[in-house]
């Protein structure tokens, strides 16, 4: 069913419409119309964008079994293994 309606549109847009629609041999409503149905296409395709929800780490973290944070010595032997462990591929 369709339904008229008054839309109240500047001029100079209102012209270059009717000149559009007219080179495509077409009527006035009918580009209206398809321009309506873009912008509503538009807008649908960008609400769904906006709930895409970044990914969530499954890591549970925190430091390696047996590693006590509270003996600094430790942590720097830990960590000079590492490096070194890292270096050793340069060879």
């Amino acid at each position: 069913m369709t339904k008229r309606t008054t839309v109240r549109l500047p001029r100079h847009l209102l012209n270059r419409a009717r000149r559009k629609a007219a080179a495509e041999g077409r009527t006035l409503t009918s580009l209206i119309e398809e321009g309506l149905r873009i912008a509503v296409a538009e807008h649908r395709r960008v609400a769904t964008a906006e709930r895409i929800l970044p990914r969530v780490s499954k890591a549970t973290g925190g430091p390696m079994p047996g590693v006590d944070l509270t003996d600094s010595s430790a942590l720097q032997e830990i960590e000079d293994l590492s490096y070194v462990g890292r270096m050793s591929h340069f060879k």
